[in-house]
C-alpha cells in the first residue's frame, strides 16, 4: 500500500485545442479536483486567463507522476507541492519552468522554502542562496488554450495568480 499525503499542482502554459483534450484525459487519469475534497475536474471548470490549480488529499507518495510527465513532455510549466510523510520524506516543492529540468526545493509544511547547512555552504555566497529562493518562487503563467477569448488587462488580471497553498488544517 502506498504512503499517501496531500499534494497540489498549479499548471500553466500554452497549448492547442487538441493537446488540451489530451491534457484533460491526463487530469482524469489522476482524478484531481479543482478544490480540496471536490469532485474530479471537468472540462468546463477551467478559468480562462489563470493557471489551473488541482488538488489531491490522498496522493500516493506525494507525486502526480502521470500529469507531471505530461507537462514536461509538452513544455507546460508547473509547480507541485506535496506534504511530508513522517519518518519517510519531507514536504517538497517541484518547479518546472516549461524547459530544462524539474527542480526540487526543500520546504516546510507551510510551503516556505528552507535551507539546511549543507546546501547553504554549497552555494558559496549569499547571492547564490537568494537565487535559490528566487528560483523556488516561480510564478506559473496562465493556462492558455488555442481559441480562448482574449483577456483584457485590468487591475484584477495584472495581479499575481492564486497561490498554491497547502491543504488547510
Amino acid at each position: 500500500m502506498a504512503d499517501r499525503v496531500p499534494a497540489s499542482i498549479l499548471i500553466g502554459g500554452e497549448m492547442s485545442a487538441a493537446l488540451y483534450a489530451e491534457f484533460v484525459s491526463a487530469i482524469a487519469f489522476e482524478g484531481l479536483p479543482i478544490i480540496w475534497g471536490g469532485e474530479p475536474f471537468e472540462i468546463g471548470q477551467r478559468v480562462v486567463g489563470e493557471p489551473l490549480a488541482l488538488f489531491d488529499e490522498s496522493c500516493a507518495w506525494g507525486k502526480i507522476d502521470h500529469l507531471e510527465a505530461f507537462c514536461v513532455r509538452n513544455a507546460l510549466p508547473f509547480v507541485r507541492w506535496s506534504g511530508s510523510y513522517p519518518a519517510e520524506w519531507s514536504p517538497e516543492r517541484l518547479v518546472f519552468r516549461g524547459t530544462g529540468t524539474v527542480d526540487s526545493y526543500m520546504i516546510d509544511e507551510s510551503d516556505r522554502v528552507v535551507l539546511d547547512r549543507r546546501l547553504l555552504e554549497s552555494f558559496g555566497s549569499i547571492e547564490a542562496a537568494f537565487a535559490y529562493f528566487d528560483g523556488a518562487e516561480f510564478e506559473v503563467p496562465p493556462l492558455v488554450v488555442e481559441g480562448d477569448p482574449p483577456i483584457p488587462e485590468t487591475d484584477a488580471t495584472a495581479s499575481a495568480p492564486p497561490s498554491q497553498a497547502p491543504e488547510p488544517a
